[in-house]
């Protein structure tokens, strides 16, 4: 097939030597099968903002890390230097996410490496060497999808307890390869403790997998494993060989308001006796 003009450069470089076949065509970005020597991998180019479908939402991009606070100026201010590197900072994010939970033990897409908006990283396959479906392609049987279930419930914790949240998981996110699910697709990744919407996030992700295992095997609607780990997570808890319930416990026990407001008004009393006392000692000095 003709080359894509973001790969072009890679071949040049001898990093790529050809582009087999379009894997995908993506609402972020379109998937090469690419050979490098006797490798195949893939290649994630990323579509520009005004070729892209999804668009930044402040709720993916809050808590990022900005350079240097000339770059977090632009960026807000949106200008051409800005707007360029939102783009980059977009793209990295999913670069960093990868690098970070691969080495966390986090089954994700092994990557290669970063070339100016190309993505090169490992192709996910079946045991036959071609590339692994999603998830959403395969009918489960009822113990398939627990067993499916349970080792993303894990994953989701294990990325977690590497400070980030997928930010977009459901059964469209996964490739299943001949060793169970693999992760993928995450330019959205949140850091955990940074985001004021990785609570919500995480718990969305997990809602995801329940409602779609739910289908083969009903009772795992019916699970809370989102607010159980986010729990476990606030507490620190959390760890990646916890053993998890699926469900957790809300609090039922009322908010005692008065008892708050009384402990607020003596407290107020107290410091402005502390300050009257202080005062008087100064008129006492002089």
């Amino acid at each position: 097939m003709k080359t894509p003009k973001r790969i072009e450069p890679l071949i040049q470089d001898g990093i790529v030597d050809k582009v087999d076949r379009q894997l995908m065509s993506g609402k972020e970005a379109n998937v090469y099968i690419v050979i490098c020597g006797d490798n195949i991998r893939c290649a994630k180019v990323y579509k520009e903002a005004n070729k892209r479908s999804f668009h930044q939402a402040v709720h993916y991009t809050e808590g990022r890390k900005v350079k240097n606070s000339r770059m977090a100026r632009a960026m807000e201010k949106g200008t051409r230097y800005g707007r360029k590197e939102r783009e980059a900072a977009w793209q990295n994010a999913e670069v960093d996410a990868l690098y970070k939970l691969a080495a966390a033990g986090v089954r994700v897409p092994h990557p290669y490496g970063f070339y100016e908006g190309v993505l090169l990283m490992e192709l996910v396959s079946d045991a036959n060497g071609e590339p692994a479906p999603r998830l959403n392609d395969l009918v489960l049987t009822a113990e398939l999808a627990r067993q499916y279930h349970q080792i993303l419930i894990r994953q989701v914790v294990r990325m977690l307890c590497a400070g980030i949240v997928h930010g977009d998981l459901s059964e469209y996110n996964v490739l299943v390869d001949s060793n169970g699910p693999v992760i993928i697709d995450l330019p959205q990744a949140i850091d955990a403790a940074a985001n004021n919407n990785a609570c919500k996030m995480l718990e969305r992700d997990v809602d995801n997998l329940a409602i779609y295992f739910g289908q083969f095997a009903p009772e795992l609607r019916s699970s809370d494993y989102g607010k159980e780990i986010w729990s476990l997570y606030e507490s620190g808890e959390l760890h990646p060989k916890i053993e998890l319930t699926g469900k957790f416990q809300r609090s039922e026990k009322q908010a005692d308001v008065g008892a708050v407001m009384r402990e607020i008004d003596a407290a107020r009393d107290a410091d402005t006796a502390r300050r009257l006392l202080r005062q008087a000692a100064k008129a006492d000095g002089r």
